[in-house]
């Protein structure tokens, strides 16, 4: 088939889409001072869509009416405004806050007003529609279906990001004759980081005509470039309206599923001919999107629930197997059989002092032990792959046996490895063109999309099915009971052969519990002396800034003082449930912060296994973003701030909000280079977003992976 290059990623991702310059010429774009509303630019036809020939110098009260320049005077960050009647006929109006100056955009509205009870219905009924939904993929297919009927659009794809930016239809609803893209997979590429970021900004982006000529602003705007980036009716980069019509469409319009601050994907809408989406159907779509999103969520959640119900099930199963009678050497054997079973492993390989165990499909005996020898050299983090090639070579022999690996090393010193495989599942992806064809650009050429979107298929080898981050916690719990499996023998052992000597024992434990409270009654001791100090001499500063830095170091001792604390009390050395410790975290720091702090502090967390460095490592992050909170966003007064914590495919997602000034410490002092550090060490992502009003900062880093140490 014939297809023009896909432009250099790199190159797209440059495109300043944001400032450009220009709108879309079936509305029209006032600036306006926002102390005294004289309009000093504009783009559109002002003078055929509002039918005013002189506006430069004239106020929105002159050219829209002093009812409607009201309501927009009130504009803060919100959009503010109404409907307008125009000589042309109804109009909708809408504006924004843009540092001094009021953006203010006028659109055709429709000719005769939905009623607010019709809006109300159809979004009730497609919500009713949403929860009947049995799983994701119903969802899914309901929303292309609801989204059709409320926008008229002749085409409806529920898109949904997946690895590596790339995207897949999930569920399509469509007209006859318009072409199908179900199942299909786009290329990263075709939706850049930057529109990605623009997407979560606005959710509901129009293009009535694909076939538009940008209406730039008058007169000519000098300075920096004004920022459009909250303008429905920003004119759209020329890459992507060329990538439209390349697609045969007249008209797109794109809802963002926005799902925990994150952009879980699309609803993209193609017309094969112009059309308008006015307002009061924007914004009824992106209420719906909102009920899409919880829902998406609702249903994640209960497959997630489901999921470990079920491994707890087999788990209990595996248990009561080697707590029999005869003990972990008599049922090893059998035991790998619902080892298996137990993770949906098409294979498992069992390794322990020498003897290998194996049922199912695996590698040749001689790989498998080259396998667990290169497992035991990794530690005892588990090793997680469904392309096990990647990350062991020699697998690519036998990658259609075991193209996924699970390995967990229970002792080194036995050595004792458990080996899960799952054999290759050969995909054939359908891509709406083919993702692989890309240029860079050359000297004097410009940005080209490319211009066939004909299924192309792609068969992929050497993977197979993915582990879940409840398979993985399910296995690190199976090595505690065969660890306990393993003490309790040889406890039996020694019972047996020491018994005189169990009194002995007994009081060696009882002064080694003791001495450990004295180390942690010292250190605590310590701790708070030091504290002591730092606030007196905080107190006897007289510049305020170094009395700052002293409070703020005092501060951060205490939250290392709590974090010992709580570590200290726990139940589990090895792993921690996350969720418990995060919620008496925030309930020692909201007690800590004083009375006019008690409940501005909240946490919802799910129950998560985290491993012991990394949750003193989490805490400690979440203690500085909630003192940068308070700091930043609340001046150091108490103000509401939320902790979630969650699962996000493997990894883990951390998110600490506050309702505040949305600012956070964004200098290269001693908080930021802390921050930096401990995010580098859980070899995470630390983001900041838009809370309206406020700050979320998300932090997301891998859930089992061991603390990467830091190099000064």
């Amino acid at each position: 088939m014939s297809d023009v290059p896909s432009a250099d990623p790199d190159a797209c991702a440059r495109e300043p889409i944001h400032i450009p310059g220009a709108i879309q010429p079936h509305g029209v774009l006032l600036v306006a001072d926002r102390t005294t509303q004289e309009i000093s630019h504009a783009a559109g036809d002002v003078a055929g869509l509002l039918g005013r020939q002189a506006w430069i110098g004239r106020t929105l009260g002159e050219v829209l009416g002093d009812e409607l320049a009201d309501r927009i005077a009130q504009v803060t960050q919100s959009d503010a405004g109404g409907s307008y009647a125009g000589h042309t006929g109804s109009l909708d109006v809408s504006a924004h806050v843009d540092g001094d100056r009021l953006l203010v955009e006028v659109e055709p509205g429709l000719a005769t007003a939905l009623p607010a009870t019709a809006i109300l219905g159809q979004l009730e009924n497609a919500g009713a529609a949403f929860e009947r939904a049995l799983n994701l993929k119903g969802l899914c297919e309901r929303a292309a279906i609801e989204f059709r009927r409320l926008t008229g659009f002749d085409r409806v794809m529920i898109y949904r990001f997946l690895d590596a930016d790339a995207g897949a239809v999930l569920a399509e609803d469509r007209a006859e004759g318009m072409p199908s893209f179900l199942n299909h997979h786009f290329p990263g590429s075709d939706i850049p980081a930057q529109a990605r970021a623009l997407y979560v900004r606005n959710l509901v982006r129009v293009i009535p005509d694909v076939a538009y000529e940008p209406a730039p602003l008058e007169p000519a705007w000098t300075g920096p470039p004004l920022d459009m980036s909250d303008c429905a009716l920003r004119s759209v980069s020329p890459v992507h309206m060329q990538y439209l019509r390349n697609m045969g469409v007249g008209a797109s319009a794109s809802i963002s599923v926005v799902k925990d601050g994150l952009l879980w994907g699309l609803i993209a809408c193609h017309h094969a001919t112009p059309k308008l989406m006015p307002f009061d159907v924007r914004a009824a779509a992106r209420t719906l999107a909102g009920g899409l999103a919880r829902q998406i969520r609702a249903k994640e959640d209960a497959e997630t629930y489901r999921e470990r119900l079920r491994l707890r099930g087999l788990e209990d199963e595996v248990t009561s197997r080697f707590t029999r009678a005869g003990g972990l050497d008599a049922h090893l054997a059998e035991g790998v059989v619902e080892l298996r079973r137990m993770l949906d492993a098409d294979g498992v390989a069992m390794l322990r002092a020498g003897i290998l165990h194996m049922d199912g499909v695996h590698p040749p005996e001689t790989q498998v032990l080259a396998m667990a020898r290169w497992a035991l050299q990794r530690g005892l983090d588990p090793v997680v792959t469904d392309r096990l090639a990647d990350v062991f070579p020699d697998a690519e022999a036998f990658q259609a046996q075991a193209s996924g690996l699970l390995s967990l090393v229970v002792s080194a010193d036995e050595p004792f490895v458990i080996l899960w495989f799952r054999a290759e599942e050969v995909e054939v992806v359908n891509w709406a063109g083919n993702p692989h064809k890309a240029v860079n650009l050359g000297p004097g050429e410009t940005l080209t999309p490319r211009s066939s979107f004909e299924a192309w298929r792609q068969t992929v080898h050497g993977r197979s099915r993915r582990w879940t981050l409840a398979e993985v916690d399910a296995a690190t719990r199976v090595r505690e009971t065969l660890l306990e499996a393993r003490s309790h023998r040889r406890l039996q052992e020694l019972n047996t052969r020491l018994s005189e000597t169990v009194a002995e024992k007994d009081a060696l434990l009882a002064q080694k519990e003791m001495l450990i409270k004295e180390v942690n009654h010292r250190i605590q001791n310590s701790l708070q002396l030091v504290s002591s100090f730092l606030g007196l001499q905080s107190r006897s500063m007289g510049d305020p800034k170094l009395h700052t830095a002293f409070e703020e170091a005092r501060r951060r001792l205490q939250a290392v003082a709590l974090v010992h604390r709580r570590l200290y009390r726990a139940d589990q050395i090895e792993v921690v449930d996350m969720g418990r410790y995060l919620e008496e975290l925030i309930a020692d720091m909201n007690d800590s912060l004083g009375a006019e702090w008690a409940g501005k502090i909240s946490v919802e967390a799910s129950p998560v296994l985290v491993p012991t460095d990394r949750a003193v490592t989490l805490g400690l992050v979440v203690t500085e973003l909630v003192i940068n909170a308070n700091k930043y966003a609340y001046a150091g007064k108490p103000g509401a701030i939320e902790v979630s914590l969650e699962e996000h495919r493997t990894d883990l997602r951390l998110i600490v909000a506050d309702h505040g000034e949305g600012k956070h410490d964004a200098s290269d002092g001693f908080g930021g280079r802390m921050m930096a550090a401990m995010v580098k060490q859980l070899r995470g992502e630390l983001t900041f977003g838009d809370n309206k009003p406020g700050l979320r900062a998300i932090l997301t880093c891998p859930a089992t992976a061991a603390i990467q140490p830091v190099v000064e």
